[in-house]
């Protein structure tokens, strides 16, 4: 069975800072719900790599958001 995490870390390997945002940007404007798998290996990605202080701000903005 193949990955879809994996699948997608090699997509992005040696991409650039403006090749990764496109990709996000074009997720959401797209409004294309088969791009969400790869959000949610971004998101683990951030989430992962994130201090403390992060991921309580993370939070924050979320809950904000949820409001």
């Amino acid at each position: 069975m193949i990955s879809i995490q994996k699948h997608i870390m090699n997509n992005f390997k040696g991409a650039s800072k403006e090749d990764i945002q496109t990709s996000i940007t074009s997720s959401f404007n797209d409004k294309d719900e088969i791009t969400l798998p790869g959000l949610g290996v971004f998101f683990k990605i951030v989430w992962s790599k994130s201090s403390d202080d992060e991921k309580n701000n993370i939070l924050d903005i979320l809950k904000d958001s949820l409001s």
